[in-house]
């Protein structure tokens, strides 16, 4: 089975990388997409493990952020590390989740809809997590699977 590797096009991928740079020119923090096909519990636990699994809860400023997708159990969840639990508002993680939950239903612009949320929450985390002097790329930008 390939659905998770075969969830964006190259083209898609590109895009959604190309966003998560531009986001992280503007913060400090770290963005990360992870794909798979099944999560057989509650996304917000299996996002938890992935964020570990992918030692996003390592960075300096603990402010990372996961955007989760199981494709097959059509499942979703957007996380963040305690560093941005504690300044962004709830209310921004409930509305990006059901933005990509809309697109995802309707199979419509999912990777714009994606590269768009990125965009958002980096232009949030900007605002609490402007970026350093050196602003290090400490998490790669590729989407894990």
């Amino acid at each position: 089975m390939r659905f998770a590797k075969n969830f964006f096009t190259k083209e898609e991928e590109a895009q959604i990388i190309q966003a998560i740079q531009n986001a992280e020119e503007k913060t400090s923090a770290e963005i990360r997409v992870h794909i798979e096909n099944f999560c057989f519990t509650n996304p917000l636990k299996r996002a938890e493990k992935v964020f570990i699994k992918n030692q996003m809860h390592l960075t300096k400023n603990r402010n990372g952020v996961l955007f989760y997708f199981a494709v097959i159990s059509r499942k979703l969840a957007i996380i963040g590390d305690v560093g941005i639990y504690q300044k962004v508002p709830s209310e921004l993680w409930n509305q990006l989740t059901q933005k990509l939950i809309n697109a995802l239903k309707q199979n419509h612009h999912k990777s714009e809809t994606l590269c768009e949320c990125i965009l958002i929450i980096g232009n949030e985390l900007a605002r609490y997590f402007p970026p350093s002097e050196d602003n290090p790329n400490e998490l790669s930008n590729e989407i894990s699977y």
